[in-house]
């Protein structure tokens, strides 16, 4: 090609694509021209005022960056400012390992010319909203001070079995009024401050759960629906609701179980189909509840229903791993209820295959 020979580019290509590599101080930029030319490089305060103050009064255009603690305000100011928000997805991007070349100046223009090239490359995401990322952070805020309490329960239990004791069985909510009757004497200056913080920490968790049964009657009455199959809390329902936010954003509900990282990853090529684990994608904390949902339906006081039946086919299949593989497969199928009953608003059926089956 001749240097004369004008550049076709597609005509919904902005004029200029700008790479953000975002740090928790400072965050490197390099703008590309529509030509794919690099017009310039530098540093930005990862700030509002700094972000708001680099982006504001130019003419729109694309902005790439990646997936991490900042990308959620970003991307709301970016859109707020008239600009193109893309946000890369790197768990996605990178599969195969790392790149062996890269600092900050070579992500930023690794995300340039990938935005400017083809955005599907970057897998992008969508950011929840302001109002559902902060009423997450209270779900999270809960979770913390159950994972607090445990640990603590567990150290105390521990250091006092080696010393040839035990403290007796009970609930975690009742475990501070009967340790301090049991305590060993040579145990007490030690461990009696720790118990003192586990009842504090109780209370807090109450406090937590009125506070969330509250948000779900004032402003999240969708997840009230969505407790009808057994093992569905007010903590998993509400969790479910924040974490999706817009429920349009599936083409079909089954794409819930692959959103919650509940579906095997794919690594096929050619005439080899191996058996892979799942891929743990999307958030943690909605899939440890989801499992432990479906671990309430396959136990001992889960009532009979499709999702008890599902997972019991599937584990009298027998083999490796068969049980947990049954947990899995109902926590994906509960996913995927979960978002039918919220779209189409209809009533659950506990027993719709069993019913469906007989007509």
């Amino acid at each position: 090609m001749s240097q004369d020979t004008p550049v076709l580019l597609p005509s919904n290509l902005s004029s200029l694509t700008i790479g953000v590599d975002l740090g928790d101080r400072t965050s490197r930029i390099c703008e590309l021209d529509a030509a794919g030319r690099c017009v310039r490089e530098g540093t930005v305060a990862t700030t509002e005022v700094a972000m708001r103050r680099y982006l504001a009064g130019r003419p729109r255009c694309r902005v790439v960056f990646e997936t991490c603690t900042h990308s959620p305000w970003l991307a709301r100011l970016v859109a707020a400012l008239g600009h193109e928000v893309v946000v890369a997805n790197p768990s996605a991007m990178f599969t195969r390992g790392a790149r062996r070349r890269r600092n900050d100046a070579l992500d930023a223009q690794f995300l340039a010319r990938q935005g400017r090239a083809d955005v599907a490359l970057l897998h992008p995401i969508t950011h929840r909203s302001a109002a559902a990322q902060c009423d997450l952070a209270q779900v999270r805020a809960r979770d913390q001070l159950v994972k607090t309490r445990t640990l603590l329960i567990n150290h105390v239990r521990g250091a006092v079995k080696a010393v040839g004791q035990r403290l007796s069985g009970c609930s975690a909510e009742s475990f501070a009024r009967r340790a301090r009757g049991e305590l060993p004497a040579a145990l007490v200056p030690a461990l009696l401050p720790l118990v003192e913080v586990i009842e504090v920490l109780t209370q807090r968790i109450r406090a937590a759960d009125r506070a969330l049964a509250q948000l779900i009657a004032e402003r999240y009455p969708v997840a009230a629906r969505l407790q009808q199959p057994a093992g569905v809390g007010t903590l998993t329902a509400l969790a479910f609701v924040l974490l999706i936010d817009d429920p349009t954003r599936f083409r079909r509900s089954r794409d819930a179980g692959a959103y919650f990282g509940l579906v095997p990853r794919l690594d096929e090529s050619s005439t080899a189909t191996p058996q892979l684990r799942i891929s743990k994608a999307g958030d943690g904390l909605g899939r440890r509840l989801l499992v432990s949902a479906a671990q309430y339906i396959l136990g001992p006081f889960g009532p009979p229903c499709d999702l008890r039946r599902h997972g019991q086919a599937i584990a009298q299949r027998g083999g490796k791993n068969a049980k947990k593989r049954a947990v899995v497969a109902v926590a994906r199928k509960l996913a995927v209820l979960l978002h039918h009953l919220w779209v189409t608003g209809a009533a659950y059926d506990p027993d719709y295959l069993l019913h469906r089956r007989a007509a």
